[in-house]
């Protein structure tokens, strides 16, 4: 087996390396569905590493390292899109290491990047040893996870395949640089999207009676559910209420034909994001029908999205590992993050963790919040997050799989 000696001394000798990678992923910075460059990159990558890959519908990549011995099927996850937001040229204190090759149009504003670079060095170390390992590590380099658009094709690759766990990074802006978290329970919001459009009749503003005003329709449709919200969700399961927009005509002289009201619930209870949307669409109702409107739901309507849970078993084994490597304060307990990602989907199928992996620097400048032009990670943590990827394998293989 890998000893902590060896691992430990090829990390530290391999850090620009994975630096490099970040950097080069960086630059390309593409969105979902078109990371064409970036999907590329990883390819290449895989091949120089002896590492066999899958492709499937989009830019996805499963690379498969077979040791050829019985032992665990273990999933790691990583995903590789940029958001559509510009780059400042500095985060939060100074001017930035590297930066987007299109900064005016689209950035690594979460991280992905890191999370690619550190996935590829983990690769590396584990196809290098794979004759001292046991089983079949499966690295899912997802796409499109910001849109939603890479794990169904990724959940449809992995069908043909049997794998035991799941294990993934993120990297969070509020937690300490050289921290990690991977704390069992609930560690990322379930998700919903609220996107009502209410339909009336348009006409002069003049004569309200002889119209059926949507704006005022939809003003009351945001108070009557913010008073629905207080009634009626349990106060012991936090469901966020985020409307962010309404949107109705364009003249002060004339009613519009319709308005939109759209946003985002975030929960940790799936049944209670279930009746939170039913709630919405009872109260949009409702609301148009003393106000001579009918309210009609966006598709996304009619989807609940799953929070983020990390199993109890897999958790507390890489928490002791990594307390003993590391030390104890380094390893750390943080409030849920109420950002949703996809990796709860992996998660539903299989049991596992995602970690959160600490980037708050003060002096390097980074900490911006996500999806942020100034969000920036600091590049010191990502020797951490190789060394934490490959010690859930070896822990997964010399603690064996979670008990039936």
């Amino acid at each position: 087996m890998l000893d902590l000696f060896t691992l430990t001394s090829e990390i530290q000798a391999m850090e620009e390396e994975v630096i490099s990678f970040r950097r080069q992923v960086h630059r390309m910075a593409e969105t979902g569905g078109v990371e064409v460059r970036t999907n590329a990159f990883i390819k290449e990558k895989l091949t120089e590493f002896g590492i066999p890959y899958d492709t499937m519908e989009g830019t996805g990549i499963l690379g498969i390292i077979d040791t050829g011995k019985e032992g665990p099927h273990i999933g790691l996850r990583a995903d590789f899109d940029a958001l559509p937001v510009p780059e400042d040229a500095c985060n939060l204190k100074k001017e930035r290491v590297v930066i987007s090759d299109t900064p005016d149009k689209t950035c690594h504003a979460c991280g992905h990047d890191a999370h690619t670079a550190m996935l590829l060095g983990a690769a590396k170390i584990l196809s290098k040893h794979k004759e001292e390992l046991e089983g079949i590590i499966y690295l899912s380099f997802e796409s499109g996870e910001e849109i939603g658009a890479g794990y169904g094709p990724m959940m449809k690759a992995l069908e043909q395949y049997h794998v035991d766990t799941f294990w993934a990074i993120h990297v969070l802006n509020y937690i300490p640089a050289g921290q990690i978290c991977v704390q069992a329970g609930p560690r990322m919001a379930g998700g919903g999207m609220i996107d009502v459009t209410f339909i009336g009749k348009g006409g002069h503003g003049s004569r309200p009676d002889l119209s059926a005003n949507p704006v005022f329709c939809a003003a009351n449709f945001v108070t009557n559910l913010a008073t629905a919200f207080v009634n009626q969700i349990d106060a012991n399961e936090t469901v966020t209420l985020g409307v962010t927009s309404i949107q109705g005509g364009e003249a002060a002289n004339i009613f519009p034909d319709t308005a939109k009201v759209i946003g985002t619930i975030r929960f940790y209870s799936q049944s209670e994001g279930k009746k939170a949307l039913d709630l919405i669409k009872k109260v949009a109702e409702g609301t148009a029908s003393y106000s001579k409107c009918r309210a009609e739901f966006g598709p996304w309507m009619n989807m609940v999205g799953t929070p983020l849970i990390n199993d109890e078993y897999y958790a507390d084994m890489i928490e002791e590992r990594l307390k003993g490597i590391i030390g104890e304060e380094k390893v750390v307990h943080a409030q849920p993050w109420y950002a949703s990602e996809s990796f709860s989907r992996y998660l539903q199928n299989w049991p596992g963790v995602m970690a959160h992996l600490g980037i708050k620097n003060d002096e390097s400048g980074s900490g911006a919040e996500h999806h942020n032009s100034k969000f920036d990670v600091d590049e010191s943590v990502l020797s951490l997050g190789v060394l934490s990827t490959v010690e859930y394998v070896l822990g997964v293989i010399e603690n064996g799989l979670k008990p039936e």
